[in-house]
């Protein structure tokens, strides 16, 4: 068997989970649209350019997770995935999920964006196996808007895989290939640790990168 990894925002989709997520809230009234404007660009901004400081984005972004009920954010969840997020899943990113299982490869999203956001989603494109932030809840259920555990994000994401893998009585180089798509400059880290990586419609650092190190570039857009 062989491991194909993907990337989430901007790989499979045509945006960002974690960017659509307080915009969705906002249009529904639940947020304060200045401020969240304003802070949801900042840390976008700092995340393109590599700077992102995971644990302050992580206190503003997991906020209004811990402001409801469990049961009222899955009613949300639903409604914005409807809205927001099927329209962005692009048709190239599902073939190219359903090419590696028809392969027979162990398919896993690794996503720095928290499980909250991105595990309907994960079930949306057919995968299984997904690797995020995780969540720390208090016993009555409720998010209380901290993570639990080492963010899914930077060298992040090779522990937790590492983590993931070695549950599964597994390791990353006892894989005859390995496959890493990613969009982002941040996940170099990662894609540099498996056979094959893959840029896909990277930043224009990783493009950069990409074509130094004799990596493939492609695109997923339609």
């Amino acid at each position: 068997m062989n491991l194909a990894l993907f990337d989430l925002d901007n790989t499979l989709l045509a945006g960002d989970s974690d960017v659509e997520w307080p915009r969705f809230l906002i249009g529904k009234g639940l947020l304060d649209a200045e401020y969240y404007h304003r802070e949801n660009d900042r840390f976008y901004q700092q995340y393109r350019d590599g700077t992102l400081d995971i644990d302050a984005f992580l206190d503003f972004q997991l906020k209004p997770l811990a402001d409801r009920d469990r049961d009222e954010l899955d009613a949300l969840h639903a409604e914005y995935l409807d809205v927001h997020i099927k329209p962005i899943i692009t048709r190239l990113g599902r073939e190219r999920v359903a090419a590696h299982q028809a392969q027979g490869d162990l398919v896993v999203i690794v996503t720095a964006t928290n499980r909250f956001i991105t595990e309907p989603i994960a079930r949306e494109l057919g995968v299984e196996h997904l690797i995020a932030t995780e969540l720390e809840q208090g016993a009555d259920g409720r998010f209380t808007g901290r993570p639990s555990g080492t963010p899914s994000f930077k060298d992040g994401k090779i522990t937790r895989l590492d983590e993931w893998l070695a549950a599964r009585g597994s390791r990353l180089d006892a894989f005859d290939s390995s496959w890493f798509y990613s969009d982002s400059r941040n996940d170099i880290p990662l894609m540099s640790r498996v056979s094959h990586p893959v840029a896909v419609d990277p930043d224009e650092f990783l493009r950069a990168h990409a074509e130094a190190h004799d990596w493939p570039v492609i695109s997923l857009r339609d």
